[in-house]
């Protein structure tokens, strides 16, 4: 089977083809300030896959869900609220797991992993809660585990990460601020034992300051640095 095709579109946004011909979108903000227009208008969507609530991460699944009726997997209380309150996804289309949790979507499972992090949003002028954060696991057809941390600091658990899940490559936040920067994003590495990270979360404003030279710098060695520009895709 041919490898992952992962598009990079911009701060936590990607796009994967899976060798089985999946198109999956994680934390789709199609909007992004970084995303090439050629990227803006999805051709299509198979799933899409949500690591918690906030505005940067939900992104524009409302509108996409409706659009292409693909599948939807997000952690139960963020599910919920996409289905009861904002009536954006069918009770059909939602996978609702929580940590710890597999579901298999047309052959590509997807695990939820601990994440440290918050999520919410405000609707209608009113802070929601939207449950907790979470990283995902994908394990396409071939076998290729990758692992998206979503918002998140290290945590000594990545190692159970590595020790349960076996991830191929890992793509972790760098930015800072509001989530790793390069200095924690190297440890990250040394837990979860991959042989490839894709950095992301990074660049999108001024505040995000980290950057993948700084990450090829602590990052241990034999680990190989992954670093596209927004829309340009990689095999994995």
């Amino acid at each position: 089977m041919p490898d992952v095709q992962l598009t990079w579109l911009g701060h936590a946004t990607f796009r994967f083809d899976t060798p089985g011909g999946k198109r999956v979108y994680v934390d789709p903000w199609v909007t992004n300030p970084k995303i090439p227009d050629s990227e803006k208008e999805p051709e299509r969507i198979d799933m899409i896959a949500i690591t918690h609530g906030h505005d940067d991460h939900v992104g524009n699944t409302i509108d996409l869900a409706s659009k292409f009726d693909c599948t939807v997997v997000a952690p139960v209380e963020l599910a919920d609220w996409l289905v009861w309150m904002k009536k954006a996804v069918s009770e059909d289309k939602i996978r609702d797991p929580n940590k710890g949790g597999t579901v298999d979507v047309d052959g590509v499972k997807v695990t939820l992993t601990h994440a440290q992090h918050s999520s919410s949003t405000i609707d209608e002028d009113h802070m929601v809660y939207l449950g907790e954060p979470v990283g995902l696991v994908f394990e396409v057809e071939n076998g290729t585990k990758l692992y998206f941390a979503g918002d998140t600091n290290v945590f000594g658990d990545m190692q159970l990460i590595k020790r349960l899940y076996a991830p191929d490559v890992a793509i972790l936040p760098i930015g800072g601020h509001f989530t790793m920067d390069p200095k924690e994003a190297a440890v990250a590495l040394e837990f979860l034992g991959v042989k490839q990270c894709v950095p992301c979360h990074y660049g999108t404003f001024p505040i995000l300051a980290g950057t993948p030279d700084e990450l090829r710098q602590l990052a241990p060695s034999g680990v190989e640095i992954l670093s596209p520009e927004p829309g340009e895709t990689i095999e994995v």
